[in-house]
């Protein structure tokens, strides 16, 4: 089995994410939003998927860089192509980065799986066949009604709550809302979420970061009265000693890095530098499943937790086959907004949630999704291979 085709499809679907100056999702009108698809064929009729930005599937990336490595090869050699691309960053220029390596890689494993008949999780070990889910909710906003006030986010958390989800984590207020940042709003917020869920249900924040290292310290002592469950990104993570000194000072877990470039091999040094409690990887921030299970391996070598940063298949996928990722970030959760509704380029939603919280691991073959390819096709606006 060789692969010998490599193509992408463009298309359209309705949307009402938008990002504001700063790269922060909220609400907003409904628009005509893009999206990629990669597809993986082998020379047999064999197919590997996996959506992604058209941005990091451009044609010139694929020509300069993708195709060299893969057209030809045994697409079940993941871990020797998965290097072969890899080894291309340095002379790219940027223009090869970690998440058009993660797209890439996850198209090689969805093809696996379809290939054997096997889902991903099962493939990679499988350790269980189901994960709880916790509600992590989008950047505060200045939307009447939305995620304006401390009451806004307490409100929301009630009905997180009695939607059934195990726990919730807050992402509070970044520029450019006109208040931002604020120490004060922050604790507000958390006082007030805690407050509406009660004291036993675990509540976590993704705060602001561009705080300082004293904002840092003392929304973290804040929050550690509050009884929350962990800490994360109050500060650029380019500083690992800065995020070493806070973890000193605090009781609370700190949790990361999360965008910090640099794979597992970054991950290994903040374990080293003793700058994380947590440790943080997730598909598309590290270059796929690859290294993120290789970040925790290595996080359970030091009997640390590893979260899994964002939802999606290829991170389900990974929580399947490790014990020590407590949860599945699901979401960005928001009241104006519908997560329990698939888009309309899917049949069904990647991360179902049952009443008690808890996503199941797919049973379907390779990533598990159910891609409604009649939609893709009437939408499509460009292909390339």
């Amino acid at each position: 089995m060789r692969i010998a085709e490599i193509q992408v499809r463009v298309f359209t679907y309705p949307s009402r994410v938008v990002r504001d100056t700063d790269g922060h999702t909220h609400p907003g009108p409904e628009h005509a939003a893009r999206q990629g698809l990669l597809t993986l064929r082998t020379e047999d009729g064999a197919d590997g998927y996996c959506f992604g930005s058209p941005e990091a599937l451009r044609p010139a990336v694929l020509d300069a860089f993708i195709k060299p490595v893969l057209v030809g090869q045994d697409p079940m050699d993941r871990e020797r192509l998965w290097h072969g691309m890899a080894r291309w960053q340095r002379g790219s220029g940027g223009n090869l980065t970690d998440r058009t390596l993660a797209i890439v890689e996850l198209a090689l494993w969805d093809l696996a799986g379809r290939a054997l008949g096997v889902p991903v999780w099962k493939l990679l070990g499988g350790c269980r066949d189901r994960v709880p889910a916790y509600g992590s909710t989008m950047c505060g906003d200045e939307l009447e009604g939305g995620l304006a006030t401390p009451e806004d986010y307490a409100r929301f958390a009630e009905q997180l709550k009695t939607r059934g989800y195990p726990a919730i984590k807050l992402h509070t207020w970044m520029p450019p809302v006109s208040f931002a940042p604020s120490v004060a709003m922050d604790l507000k917020a958390c006082a007030a979420v805690r407050e509406a869920v009660g004291p036993d249900f675990p509540l976590m924040l993704d705060a602001n970061h561009w705080y300082s290292r004293t904002e840092a310290l003392e929304l973290g002592r804040g929050i550690q009265q509050l009884g929350y469950y962990w800490y994360e990104e109050p500060m650029d993570e380019h500083s690992t000693s800065a995020y070493r000194w806070l973890c000193d000072q605090l009781e609370i877990p700190v949790l990361g890095p999360e965008m910090a470039e640099g794979k597992h091999h970054t991950r290994a040094e903040w374990i080293r530098a003793g700058a994380c409690d947590i440790l943080r990887a997730g598909v598309m921030d590290v270059g796929g499943i690859g290294p993120t299970l290789k970040a925790a391996h290595l996080a359970e070598s030091f009997y640390m937790d590893c979260e899994i940063h964002g939802g999606g298949p290829g991170n389900l996928a990974v929580l399947g086959a490790i014990p020590n990722g407590r949860w599945y970030e699901r979401g960005l959760l928001h009241p104006f907004l519908d997560h329990d509704t698939p888009p309309p380029y899917l049949h069904r939603l990647n991360d179902p949630m049952d009443s008690d919280g808890f996503i199941p691991m797919p049973t379907a073959p390779g990533l598990g999704e159910k891609i409604h390819f009649e939609y893709i096709q009437e939408h499509l606006t460009s292909t390339w291979s």
